[in-house]
């Protein structure tokens, strides 16, 4: 296919912008004007901070395209090459085009260019007309939100079924809309949680996990590595923790990460843009710690290893010796192994501690992870201790309306000089029932909650005192009480995962309905169809 060869001038690509209307979505109706939702014609989610649709046939991928990188530095020629290398895996197995991923200035007809730009604006910017498609950014990982994006113009076709059994679509023009898009995220932190302690999930689950959630923009996950029914992650200093603690699960079996398996999967994680945020829960939920070293248990003596459900049960002995050469122990290698600037600590649901026993030993604790080069997170019933490592993030999980102590635990971080990230239990915890079902996970957290309630609410009017400024970002964990393997975790977080993303993207102020995010996210829905992602079709929306 004939194509005109676009220009680089000084690593920035020279794009006519053509006039045209900017547009949230833009819409169309598929079948009988009754029917109960629409079909977008252009469908992205989570939506963009502005689209604007540009007149023409749009842009038609071909054989004999290729992906065109470059940056201002070697370095940054290299990392859009790699974005681009990637983009390339996501549209070869459909397509079946050979689709080279070759550096600015070679002699290639480039139907995609992607180009590390560092003027550019934060976020990213997108335009697609029918001579080809221009995405740049200030980054590696803008770029890489930026693909994210232009995959969902794509026919859904294009996406290859995570397990590999996908093949050649010879029946599909590989067709994008003429558009300008120019996004960037509401908030620096957009997470997702898997709980591996309750039952344990495969180095190439968590993987695919990573995979799941990089397809809506989220750049976080933060994995429950230790709780009362496992322990998951070596500590060499420490053996036991996982030959007897990490030998069970509450569905039966256990299992545990080498430190060679973690770095996998902070590796692969970093390859999607994604940082590992690893949790040690202290000094609660930790029977599976108890059970493998006794001299960490109040009396001296090993608990039974357990499989149960119930919470607040476990506690350290807080004024042990042993106990805090565990914890510098355990958050020293904890910090070795992990890159990224976070580590979680728990604090959650100490519920036979006494407060002050409590609030003495998270200060201590917030002060060894600190030493460790990190930033602390915990759960808000961290922050009954005003005497926090400075700059502790604080992890709200109560409702949307707060309840009890949750709302002055909260802004206890922000006013020792910390931040939040919210996670309010009964819009953002996606293990909850869905309203028709509940044939996977539990309803204590004012259950059930369907797409449109984890959709509808805002993270900033939650805490008094915890306004936009304060807020790090939004996460959405899915706690495996009841979830044996990924296609559980999937079929209970899908669509709902959606909503929060969208939330944790779009900008404050920024008009969101339910009604104009529906047929959004039906559109989304083909491509978890494509992936082989499983989900349910909850009776809100007229799934097709």
């Amino acid at each position: 296919m004939n194509r005109k060869r676009w220009q680089l001038a000084g690593g920035v690509i020279a794009v006519l912008a053509l006039g045209g209307a900017t547009v949230a979505v833009a819409a169309s109706w598929v079948g009988s004007p009754e029917k109960k939702e629409r079909m977008p014609t252009i469908a992205i989610v989570p939506a963009p901070t502005s689209l604007t649709e540009l007149p023409g046939a749009g842009f038609t991928l071909a054989a004999d395209d290729a992906i065109v990188t470059a940056g201002d530095t070697a370095e940054q020629g290299a990392e859009a090459a790699a974005v681009g290398e990637y983009l390339a895996e996501l549209l070869r197995p459909r397509t079946g085009f050979d689709l080279p991923v070759n550096p600015a200035g070679t002699d290639a007809a480039a139907g995609i260019r992607l180009v590390i730009d560092p003027s550019a604006a934060p976020g990213y910017s997108l335009h697609v007309d029918s001579e080809g498609v221009a995405l740049a950014a200030a980054s590696a990982e803008g770029l890489f939100l930026g693909v994210q994006t232009l995959r969902q113009l794509f026919p859904a076709q294009i996406e290859a079924a995570l397990d590999g059994s996908s093949r050649v679509a010879d029946d599909v023009a590989w067709v994008a809309p003429a558009v300008q898009i120019e996004d960037a995220p509401r908030f620096a932190y957009r997470g997702a949680m898997l709980d591996v302690a309750r039952n344990f999930y495969s180095v190439a689950e968590v993987k695919r996990y990573i995979d799941d959630i990089a397809l809506l923009k989220l750049n976080v996950l933060h994995l429950h590595l230790t709780d009362d029914q496992g322990w998951r992650l070596q500590i060499d200093s420490w053996p036991r923790l996982t030959e007897i603690g990490g030998s069970t699960s509450v569905l039966g079996g256990g299992g545990f990460y080498t430190k060679a398996d973690y770095t996998e999967i902070v590796e692969y994680a970093a390859s999607r843009f994604v940082t590992i945020v690893p949790e040690i829960d202290l000094p609660g939920h930790t029977n599976a710690a108890l059970a493998s070293y006794p001299e960490l248990n109040i009396g001296g003596v090993a608990t039974e290893t357990y499989r149960g459900t119930e919470v607040g049960m476990s506690n350290v002995d807080t004024t042990a010796e042993a106990t805090w050469r565990f914890v510098e122990d355990v958050v020293r290698e904890l910090a070795e192994l992990t890159p990224g600037p976070y580590i979680h600590l728990g604090g959650d649901e100490s519920l036979k501690l006494s407060a002050e026993d409590f609030s003495a030993f998270v200060a201590r604790a917030s002060a060894i992870g600190a030493a460790s080069g990190k930033t602390v997170i915990g759960w808000h019933e961290m922050g009954q201790s005003r005497e926090l490592a400075p700059g502790t993030i604080g992890q709200y999980w109560d409702f949307v309306a707060p309840r009890a102590d949750a709302a002055p635990h909260t802004l206890s971080f922000v006013e020792q000089g910390g931040r939040v990230i919210m996670s309010p239990a009964d819009v953002a915890y996606l293990d909850m029932h869905y309203p028709d079902t509940d044939r996977l996970g539990q309803d204590w957290a004012d259950g059930p909650t369907s797409i449109e309630e984890a959709y509808s609410w805002d993270p900033a009017a939650i805490v008094p005192g915890v306004d936009e400024a304060a807020l790090l970002g939004v996460e959405a964990p899915v706690w495996t009480e009841t979830l044996s393997g990924i296609a559980d975790v999937e079929f209970m977080v899908f669509p709902r995962l959606a909503s929060v993303a969208e939330i944790a993207w779009a900008q404050p102020g920024a008009e969101r309905s339910f009604a104009e995010f529906s047929p959004r996210l039906l559109a989304f829905a083909e491509r978890l169809d494509a992936l082989g992602v499983g989900y349910h079709r909850t009776p809100e929306l007229d799934w097709r």
